[in-house]
């Protein structure tokens, strides 16, 4: 392996470090670790061929596919080029222990994984995935796959979904150390392109952003993207790369990505139109070109990321002199400490819900826009249409037609019309659950009292989200009784006033008339529309209320006390405390003293590293 190579692989391993201390850049307001790492962010909107683009380069099918967004976390693809021979495999950062050979699984794992921090719901997570890929058929590279941009939120999203997409591709490319691959696809007018628009934000001089342009083999007869990927319409300080994606239909028979790349590049070699770039084309050629790339960035950048090594081993130095006292052995003083740190992490996801923190406003995002949202959606006008009101009321009749109010029908339809309110209902919840859930992890990242505990976090973090979970029940039960008591009795007032706005007509011997014509029907629906619009006002106030009661008053009161419950067992103690602390480390200034020494492992090694890179570069020149 080279040097370049082992430079990778190191950033690599702090990459990973990083996540699992909680640094994956995102929105933080200050520089971290992971933010002066070079990556390179893959984006692209929906349907670019992003998908393909990576799987090619890898050579492997291993991303989950569908409508919609199928990309809800970053993915961080650390590629690991091995020796011939060797068997591929694939390593998740959360599933340590365990080696990947079939990668359809490993489709599935990104999927579930996914879930497990979103739930079952179209919401994103800025918690990277970290998936490392070893084979003989890659190049040493890393990438990370972010959420597909998107114009418009579908059923079961929040309408701020495509402004939060784009906050978080945003928040990657807009670091100086990240570089782009903007992806477009070459069937549209790259004057659209959500990729390339967004990336000049960000790069307005395009020195940053690497350019490739997907189904060209798809473009109109007669047409080409010459003027694309020769710069002449859209100039990169880098060159515009073209590429040819498997079709579905390919896709579909699970053609071979060997096969897939070997056609790609009889593609080029046989075109007419890109024959004479050929050899800057592809797959293959664009992860070599990322690949050299990246290795000069980091090149330029270890002298900023060893600073600020030396910088974080100097604050937790100095952490060290405020944080020297030991901690206690006996059972009672470990039991004060763990509820003190409790307390702490308490108070600051109090603050964030009630407005001293950012974030609770999230809360009232969810009542003020997604709930009146998904209320207007419902499909009342096609479900009180004239055919089906008539349809309704014909088939509540039975053989024998309504003599004067037709009431069996009338309730039908407002039962019918009523029992769309639950699905706007349980996605309150949901969505309130979903912020909930991001506001326990924020508090308990924020906690910094908590940093020297990562059991006591993740048993913190355990009991917070079951305890959720318990809300999130009782609160879908109570927002459906909500709606089910609206169709349980129907506001009586509401009906005895419509005989009376008949004789108002003056004519009611004419209303009896056309009591089983289109204009009969028509009254039916509109005052069946009128009472559900009134519910809908009813609900829109009262939802919100049941859900603040059940998840978020409760979240505020009795977060953890199930878990307070638990903590004065002895073993519970020694678990949260005693696995954190070696016994060979006593007090927390042994502890801080290892973590200062694994920064300054770290700092040694990617000396070590620039060192033998000097060295055989002296060697060369000689």
């Amino acid at each position: 392996m080279t040097t370049m190579e082992s430079l990778i692989g190191l950033v690599n391993r702090i990459q990973r470090a990083c996540t699992v201390l909680g640094d994956y850049g995102g929105d933080s307001a200050l520089p971290t670790l992971w933010e002066a790492l070079p990556s390179v962010a893959v984006v692209g909107g929906q349907s670019s061929g992003k998908s393909s683009v990576l799987e090619s380069i890898v050579g492997r099918d291993f991303l989950p596919r569908g409508s919609g967004i199928v990309t809800r976390r970053p993915l961080v693809l650390q590629l690991h080029k091995t020796e011939e021979g060797l068997q591929e495999y694939a390593e998740f950062l959360h599933l340590p222990k365990r080696r990947f050979t079939d990668f359809s699984i490993v489709r599935k794992e990104i999927q579930d994984e996914t879930d497990r921090m979103t739930g079952r719901t179209k919401q994103i997570s800025p918690v990277p995935i970290h998936l490392s890929i070893y084979s003989a058929n890659v190049v040493n590279l890393t990438l990370i796959d972010l959420p597909g941009l998107t114009k418009v939120a579908v059923e079961g999203q929040p309408e701020s979904i495509v402004q939060d997409i784009e906050n978080m591709v945003r928040s990657y490319i807009e670091k100086p150390n990240c570089i782009i691959l903007a992806i477009s696809p070459a069937n549209q007018d790259i004057a659209t392109s959500d990729a390339m628009k967004l990336s000049r934000e960000v790069d307005p001089t395009g020195e940053r952003t690497f350019g490739v342009l997907t189904k060209l083999d798809l473009m109109d007869k007669g047409t080409n993207a010459l003027d694309v990927l020769e710069g002449r319409s859209y100039r990169l300080l880098h060159p515009w790369v073209g590429i040819v994606n498997r079709s579905q239909a390919d896709i579909n028979k699970n053609v071979d990505m060997i096969a897939a790349r070997r056609r790609e590049r009889e593609f080029f070699a046989t075109s007419p139109d890109y024959g004479h770039l050929s050899s800057k084309m592809g797959s293959e050629y664009l992860a070599k070109l990322l690949s050299k790339h990246l290795e000069a960035v980091i090149r330029a950048r270890i002298p900023s990321i060893t600073s600020l090594i030396n910088k974080s081993i100097d604050e937790l130095e100095g952490e060290l002199d405020h944080l020297g006292r030991p901690i206690a052995i006996d059972a009672g003083a470990q039991l004060y400490t763990i509820l003190e740190l409790c307390r702490a992490f308490d108070r600051i996801f109090k603050e964030h819900l009630e407005g001293g923190r950012p974030g609770g406003d999230r809360i009232y995002g969810v009542f003020d826009n997604q709930l009146p949202s998904a209320l207007r959606k419902l499909p009342f006008d096609r479900h009180l249409s004239l055919q089906n009101v008539r349809k309704v009321i014909s088939e509540a009749d039975g053989y024998q037609p309504h003599l004067i109010a037709p009431e069996q029908g009338y309730r039908r339809l407002i039962d019918s019309s009523l029992n769309y309110f639950r699905g706007p209902a349980e996605a309150s919840v949901d969505a309130v659950h979903f912020v909930l859930k991001e506001l326990v992890r924020r508090s308990i990242g924020e906690t910094k009292e908590l940093r020297r505990f990562p059991t006591l976090q993740a048993e913190l973090a355990a009991a917070s989200n079951e305890a959720l979970e318990r809300f999130r029940e009782e609160s879908k039960k109570t927002t459906l009784r909500l709606v089910e008591m609206e169709s349980s009795y129907l506001t009586v007032d509401f009906f005895r006033k419509l005989p009376q706005e008949v004789e108002k007509g003056g004519n009611p011997s004419a209303s009896a008339a056309d009591r089983y014509g289109e204009g009969h029907f028509r009254r039916i629906g509109s005052n069946v529309s009128q009472y559900v619009a009134m519910v809908s006002e009813t609900l829109k106030n009262s939802i919100p209320k049941a859900v603040v009661h059940c998840q978020v008053r409760e979240a505020k009161r009795s977060l953890l006390d199930h878990f307070y419950t638990q903590v004065g067992k002895k073993e519970v103690i020694f678990f949260s405390l005693s696995s954190t602390q070696p016994p060979k480390h006593k007090n927390c200034c042994e502890m801080f003293s290892v973590i200062s020494c694994n920064y300054l492992c770290i700092h040694r090694e990617i000396h070590q590293s620039v060192h033998s890179y000097q060295n055989s570069t002296r060697r060369t020149s000689l």
